[in-house]
């Protein structure tokens, strides 16, 4: 599809949930739709524009004249902390507060001569608060789900977890007597599938548990979208893509959008970023001196804290592997404390290791040095590792990447587990089994196998992802705007 006349062009307002993990994505799609034609409104949070500006400098957002940034107030209290603010308080705070601001700005960006009237919005699927807006302006919505499809079709048989009272749990020690053991058969697209490996949020007690009762509306409130978007591809998750074609609205598999965006030749649209944190590249120079295959790349995403006794033994694990490794640490990877690690791990590892505060992700999980992926299992690390024929070790942290770890470990044959009660021993024997293994072989084929079938759903005109794109956009988006 080529470029449209300027009267004509359409506006899509692309707005993320504020956090690394759901930024991402969505630029990524929002500079899909403006290489298809659009004129884009990017729209995030004035805490996120601030960190987005101290990480890539105040002119990396002025690149395109048509391709715009606007914020909008997170509702929360100020702060100069960098890194992702907690999400429960964030979730509650977006649902009850930024209806006002956004219906502020659409009606701002209307009144603008410099820009076109809105055709459409294209929203995080837990920013729902957006439908009424764009009912309001009558345009059609699309709710971009970030998870992965079976994240996203668990979430939305919450209501009857519910109902069957598998959740909230009765005590507390349902965490450990074999409850979370009972096995779901009954959501259509997924064949089996444990309570333990449902989206944590359902690890409550509490009856008026605010998150489980948030994704719950939120998912409820997709029916009235005019199509959900999710970044995987027919391949991958296709019993499940049917489980939730079957009761939601349109649903269009559109990934992975890591290797979609490979269509787009704009050099000044590629080169507009979203990493909140500031990048380190000397990493991939480091990986240029290191053996094909021969690195552990360890990262645990934006968000997952763990505890300083867990770092220890993740280190222990490590360094008792005698693997190299490439290693992001956060500074706010320990809850309530800088993450530090012991001098002993540091200096006996001092020539196989690489330490890192954050890192060009795709890039690394590209590189052929990267020989497997320790990984807390979020979906776009779990995308960007099967784009690279990476298999992983994965310990996943919260939300849906319980559900991601499972389809990786049992269904897409690319993962293994570490337990949730980390030791080092148990890191040590995965990570020796990923890297040197038969198993970990195996699994590598694995990953070769899905790589190959990622590329062809973004290939080419026949791509099943190019195609779900572009019917997406002239079915959904374009429809009101048509001559």
């Amino acid at each position: 599809m080529g470029s449209l006349a300027a009267p004509e062009k359409p506006h899509a307002v692309c707005i993320p949930y504020p956090a690394q993990g759901h930024i991402n994505p969505m630029l990524k799609l929002a500079k899909l739709l403006h290489f298809r034609g659009f004129h884009i409104t990017f729209v995030n949070t004035e805490f996120n524009h601030k960190r987005l500006l101290k990480s890539r400098g105040p002119d990396s957002l002025n690149g395109l004249p048509s391709f715009r940034f606007e914020t909008i107030p997170d509702g929360l209290p100020d702060s100069d902390v960098d890194a992702t603010q907690d999400i429960p308080a964030l979730c509650e705070s977006t649902s009850r507060t930024c209806l006002p601001p956004f219906r502020d700005l659409l009606h701002k960006l209307n009144s603008s001569p410099d820009v076109p009237p809105i055709t459409c919005v294209v929203s995080d699927g837990v920013m729902s608060f957006t439908l009424d807006a764009a009912r309001e302006l009558g345009i059609p919505e699309v709710l971009f789900w970030t998870t992965s499809a079976c994240g996203f079709l668990c979430y939305v048989h919450y209501s009857h977890l519910i109902e069957k009272g598998l959740t909230p749990l009765k005590d507390s020690s349902y965490l450990t007597n074999g409850y979370l053991d009972t096995v779901i058969d009954w959501i259509p697209g997924i064949k089996e599938i444990r309570l333990r490996d449902i989206p944590s949020f359902v690890r409550t007690t509490n009856p008026e548990e605010f998150i489980l009762d948030f994704i719950t509306v939120e998912c409820e409130r997709a029916q009235r979208a005019s199509a959900i978007i999710l970044n995987t591809f027919d391949a991958l998750e296709h019993d499940v893509l049917e489980g939730l074609s079957s009761i939601l609205p349109p649903v269009y598999s559109i990934g992975p959008l890591n290797l979609l965006i490979n269509d787009v030749t704009d050099k000044d649209l590629k080169s507009i970023g979203s990493n909140l944190w500031k990048e380190e590249p000397e990493c991939l120079e480091w990986l240029d001196t290191k053996e094909p295959n021969s690195v552990v790349y360890v990262n645990f995403g934006s968000i997952t804290v763990m505890t300083n006794e867990q770092l220890i033994e993740f280190a222990w694990g490590l360094a008792n592997s005698n693997q190299t490794f490439l290693w992001v640490i956060r500074r706010d990877l320990v809850g309530g404390d800088n993450a530090v690690l012991p001098a002993e791990f540091v200096q006996e590892t001092r020539h196989r290791g690489l330490l890192s505060s954050w890192c060009p992700q795709e890039q690394v999980l590209a590189h052929p040095s990267i020989g497997g992926f320790l990984t807390h299992s979020g979906w776009n690390s779990t995308v960007e590792s099967m784009c690279g024929g990476v298999a992983m070790v994965c310990w996943p942290f919260f939300a849906e990447q319980q559900t991601n770890c499972r389809f990786s470990c049992k269904e897409w044959g690319i993962g293994l587990e570490v337990d949730s009660d980390v030791k080092r021993e148990g890191v040590e024997r995965l990570v020796r089994e990923l890297m040197e293994g038969e198993k970990g072989r195996e699994m590598k084929e694995k990953a070769t196998e899905w790589k190959k079938l990622a590329k062809e759903a973004c290939s080419g005109p026949a791509g099943s992802s190019v195609r779900n794109l572009d019917a997406m956009v002239q079915q959904v988006l374009l429809a009101e705007t048509k001559c």
